[in-house]
């Protein structure tokens, strides 16, 4: 499978809760297709991770969607957080570790003829950190994907928390104008600590970084990249699972 280069090299710093309160969390961002492909290899790339969240794009949204949505949640270690058909694709997926303090689902403005995009959220809690949560997918118009850019700066803040982290489909690569704007607010973990390897889409041949991870000022990133070389996560499956290749990072959340 053709890669940018990969960065750092070794397994990412595992989750852990410090004795200040402070917590280490594992964040995986993941566009799953509807879960059209192999779902099997899909939960075996999630499993490998170990993520405490996973920030979903393009889950399930029309007949027996809940129940696909639980049904990779149990493969992969995972409880159901928020989203889904409810956020008209993005959804929030989280491990046991996670104290949960509210969800929220938002729908987006519609523009005629293209399709209704929307916003998982949530508040968590690991040890003594808080976080705002966000799983989205951009439009494919530049125009609307870059008012929606401000929109999910917006509903960010208004998250009310110390800290947040959103990730997703972004449909723009770092130099276009709508990951600009959000890199300008927020940080974008790849370039912070690279690992790993960089491109996101497609799995066969990747060239181009369409997904990311991005915090609020204060996250301290450990790591962030698509886990080629993360302890059981082959690249068949990373093949055969989706249409795009996760990202993955390692987050120290500073005690609230």
């Amino acid at each position: 499978m053709p890669t940018s280069p990969p960065r750092a090299t070794g397994p990412l710093p595992p989750s852990r809760t410090e004795p200040d309160g402070s917590a280490v969390v594992r964040v995986l961002s993941y566009n799953i297709r509807s879960m059209r492909d192999d779902t099997d290899a899909l939960a075996r790339v999630i499993t490998a991770c170990e993520p405490d969240l996973v920030l979903v794009q393009e889950a399930p949204r029309f007949f027996r969607w809940r129940k696909k949505l639980a049904r990779l949640a149990a493969a992969s270690g995972q409880v159901i957080l928020s989203g889904g058909a409810t956020a008209s694709g993005p959804a929030l997926l989280c491990s046991l570790r996670a104290t949960v303090e509210r969800t929220e689902d938002v729908l987006l403005p519609l523009t005629p003829g293209l399709h209704r995009r929307g916003f998982a959220t949530a508040v968590v809690r690991f040890g003594g950190a808080r976080l705002g949560v966000l799983s989205c997918h951009l439009s494919l118009q530049k125009d609307e994907r870059y008012e929606q850019g401000g929109m999910l700066l917006d509903r960010l803040a208004a998250l009310g928390t110390p800290h947040a982290v959103a990730g997703g489909d972004l449909n723009e690569r770092p130099g276009g104008r709508t990951f600009r704007r959000l890199a300008g607010e927020l940080g974008d973990c790849w370039t912070a600590a690279p690992w790993g390897a960089e491109y996101t889409s497609t799995p066969v041949d990747p060239r181009q970084r369409i997904d990311a991870i991005l915090t609020t000022p204060g996250v301290e990133v450990l790591g962030c990249g698509v886990p080629l070389g993360q302890p059981g996560v082959t690249e068949e499956d990373l093949r055969a699972a989706t249409d795009h290749l996760p990202v993955l990072a390692a987050l120290r959340l500073p005690a609230s």
